[in-house]
């Protein structure tokens, strides 16, 4: 095999959480481009159902399950509905993340941190659980979860987000330890600043993002299909090798200042 056909998904099946937009919606096309059989996946079951179409109306192999992840019931659907349509699972894209707050810690309420802590680290976790019966089966899996730079490094007012998305590289990080002898891999990435409808109110504000940029080696924001690259080879053969690794994808946030 070259190394150029170890990119190739052809077989593979891929669940890319939160993809119905911005980020998620970009991997999930990268990974349905590279040959993967990919579930569209997000809360809204119209939203997920006319993105897959649009994949398959391209030529792409994609179907559309609603699930909210913080929804034990809906992850159980998510898995076994996959299951029963492709036999098999290959890829997991925890991507899907919430940030209801911004402000300082000591501000924030009790349902807030539950509500966050819930989306962003206890629901990947099930979900991965879930998975890992079937990668197991497979003896091969590469589960791939969509951190961020501020579960490295603190900004101000995102405290709560960062805690997760901290959590998030340790889970990636013990699941690498533990599920490295069953063949499945797990990685994290971290993006920076992207510009989707999630980080919107970050960088609508003008001052905020001159001064951001203007530190920045890159000196801009990222476009979604940016973060796309680094979830192919981690889901691929391509990267066989690659797992408990810390990928960041910030435009050198994290070596600036």
């Amino acid at each position: 095999m070259s190394i150029k056909q170890k990119f190739d998904l052809t077989g593979k099946v891929a669940i890319v959480t939160g993809s119905s937009k911005g980020i998620g919606l970009s991997i999930a096309r990268g990974l349905a481009e590279n040959g993967a059989k990919v579930v569209i996946s997000s809360r809204k079951q119209d939203a997920v159902g006319a993105i897959a179409e649009e994949f398959n109306k391209s030529g792409l192999e994609a179907i559309g399950i609603a699930c909210h992840i913080g929804d034990a019931k809906q992850r159980e659907a998510l898995v076994a509905k996959t299951m029963e349509k492709y036999g098999r699972i290959d890829v997991l894209v925890n991507n899907a993340a919430i940030n209801p707050f911004y402000g300082p810690l000591e501000t924030s309420g009790e349902e807030v941190f539950d509500k966050i802590m819930n989306v962003n680290v206890k629901a990947p976790w099930l979900l991965s659980n879930l998975v890992q019966p079937h990668m197991k089966t497979n003896g091969s899996g590469s589960i791939i979860n969509i951190s961020s730079v501020e579960g490295i490094h603190p900004g101000f007012r995102l405290g709560l987000y960062s805690m997760t998305k901290s959590a998030l590289i340790m889970l990636t990080k013990n699941q690498a330890k533990e599920w490295g002898k069953y063949g499945i891999r797990s990685n994290v990435v971290c993006p920076g600043l992207i510009k989707t409808k999630f980080s919107e109110s970050l960088w609508s504000n003008e001052k905020l993002v001159a001064g951001y940029t203007g530190v920045l080696p890159l000196q801009r924001m990222a476009e979604p299909d940016e973060m796309a690259g680094i979830v192919m080879l981690l889901a691929s053969d391509a990267g066989s090798y690659m797992t408990g690794g810390v990928y960041a994808a910030d435009g050198g946030y994290l070596i600036s200042g």
